[in-house]
């Protein structure tokens, strides 16, 4: 009888970011996957790196290039500030580490070219944390799509309600587009494959803390897409789903349609006399949790296996291309081609 194949060495991880989904990576990367090592994570705010590490049996350090100059580490997971993550990818491309970071990768299309640029000129991979393309139900229906079960895509839905805005002044202005609705962006560029979205039209206002509009908040927004294929899309958006973490998908088409997502969670239903009532999810680390350890798992494999990212540069900088043209709609209360904020978008159609 052969012997099984050698497992693979872990990939061995530095984390930049010890917020709230840093600290979920962390924990992935150090309990959940045999393909993964954390070495050492790095925060600048005082003992946050150390209360991370500690456990999880790796080094702190409040120097991001301390990491970055660590000879053990192969890879990077960016989860800092959003403002920083492009300059964080070139500084780890530089260095030679492969990359993982949360979306945004970045804030304009200006640093997400730089990014990019950045990897290929050093030959890392680069993904961008999409977690939806690893959610089961997404993947399945993705499946659908491209194997004709939908027929000609024609109209297609996506949608993210955050359970709870617990402290709207810490909202930045533009944040349900740059990283809310950015999910749901890729999701319909993902689910629309090969299409490019031609014109934007979004509505936003601040409907859950109205008290927060003259501060720059919108927490409520629904955005209509034009694909250059014909398809139209809408994605909506809102900071105060009562109920749950909502997140859903749907694709219909000349044959059929296709539905993802649900805030149930698991799926029980207590029948009683009240009704028919039902657990539901009440953060994304709740609902995501294996797609959130199946696409680090598949960063990993990428990195060992040197072929690209399975979601990339590319892939994140079309989702921000629609992000920002819907800052630009909503900023001029019309339409927006996308071509207006990115030429080369038009030169693509």
């Amino acid at each position: 009888m052969p012997f099984p194949s050698p497992l693979p060495e872990p990939v061995r991880f530095g984390l930049i970011g010890a917020g709230r989904i840093g600290t979920f990576h962390a924990a992935t990367l150090a309990r959940r996957l045999p393909e993964a090592e954390l070495v050492v994570v790095a925060d600048p705010a005082d003992g946050a790196a150390e209360r991370l590490a500690a456990p999880l049996g790796a080094a702190a350090t409040t120097d991001p290039d301390a990491v970055l100059a660590d000879d053990r580490v192969e890879a990077v997971v960016i989860a800092a500030s959003s403002t920083a993550h492009a300059d964080l990818v070139i500084r780890a491309a530089a260095a030679g580490k492969a990359v993982f970071c949360e979306k945004p990768m970045a804030m304009t299309l200006a640093e997400a070219d730089a990014a990019i640029a950045a990897c290929e000129r050093a030959g890392v991979p680069l993904q961008v944390g999409f977690n939806r393309r690893f959610a089961a139900d997404f993947a399945a229906a993705k499946r659908i799509i491209d194997e004709g079960g939908v027929g000609t895509p024609q109209l297609l839905r996506s949608l993210t309600r955050d359970p709870g805005l617990a402290d709207p002044a810490a909202v930045p202005p533009w944040t349900i587009f740059t990283q809310t609705l950015i999910h749901d962006f890729d999701t319909l560029n993902w689910f629309n494959t090969g299409a490019t979205a031609v014109e934007v039209n979004a509505m936003a206002d601040a409907l859950v803390a109205p008290g927060f509009r003259s501060a720059g908040l919108l927490d409520t927004a629904v955005v209509t897409i034009r694909f250059g294929n014909g398809a139209l899309a809408t994605a909506e958006a809102s900071f105060s789903a009562a109920y749950g973490y909502d997140v859903r998908g749907e694709v219909f088409g000349s044959a059929g349609m296709v539905t993802a997502g649900t805030p149930a969670q698991p799926a029980v239903r207590h029948w009683s006399a009240a009704g028919v009532a039902g657990p539901t999810a009440r953060a994304d680390t709740e609902l995501f949790p294996d797609a959130y350890a199946a696409e680090l798992a598949a960063f990993c494999q990428a990195v060992r296996q040197g072929t690209p990212a399975v979601v990339g540069g590319h892939d994140a900088r079309a989702a921000l291309r629609i992000a920002l043209a819907c800052v630009a709609s909503v900023e001029r209360g019309s339409p927006v081609r996308v071509g207006e904020i990115d030429p080369s978008a038009e030169a693509a159609v």
